[in-house]
């Protein structure tokens, strides 16, 4: 049976994404190699979290997105394959899975992209060579293939990636449903 969503990488954006897809009721894989450079991080600019470490960022969010329904599996995607209505993602240790929708939210490698003939281009950060080439909505030459956060070319603030894997997915789960989709909850009164 094919996921939703299928969102490589778990950090940051991958994670931020996985909140906004799961809570929307899409059914959501995540697949994470846990090499997130998050988790070398300590954070003292990331709004609402002051003060925090990497790892417990990377945690908190993976926490919130399995809260909602997220799944997750520990593997390396290594290739993406577009047909018929589906995106096949390989892994390291041979399993595949399908999604309507992946979102490649790899951080600093680009070397899903490149291995799946998704279109990369130079990056401009710091130390990030290659990023891939996707449009102002996430989209990428892969048909429904997407991209989130650095590998996206976005700077590679916590901040910044998280919130860039909540549009990504936000654009998604308004393709999915055939209307814009908003998430806005409302305090609960005593």
């Amino acid at each position: 049976m094919a996921y939703d969503v299928v969102i490589i990488g778990g950090g940051p954006a991958g994670a931020s994404a996985a909140i906004f897809t799961s809570k929307a009721g899409k059914k959501t894989l995540v697949i994470d190699s846990d090499q997130s450079v998050t988790r070398r991080a300590w954070i003292e600019n990331h709004y609402g979290a002051p003060d925090i470490s990497g790892p417990d960022l990377v945690e908190t969010g993976k926490r919130q997105a399995a809260k909602h329904g997220a799944e997750f599996a520990k593997d390396k995607a290594v290739k993406l394959t577009a047909g018929d209505g589906v995106v096949k993602v390989d892994t390291e240790s041979g399993a595949s899975y399908e999604g309507k929708h992946v979102i490649v939210a790899t951080g600093m490698f680009a070397d899903l992209a490149e291995a799946s003939g998704i279109r990369t281009k130079p990056g401009t950060e710091p130390r990030i060579k290659t990023v891939i080439d996707a449009d102002p909505e996430g989209r990428t030459s892969l048909t429904n293939v997407w991209a989130a956060g650095t590998v996206a070319g976005v700077s590679m603030h916590t901040i910044i990636t998280a919130g860039d894997g909540a549009k990504v997915a936000i654009n998604i789960i308004s393709e999915l449903n055939g209307e814009r989709y908003v998430d806005h909850d409302v305090l609960k009164q005593a």
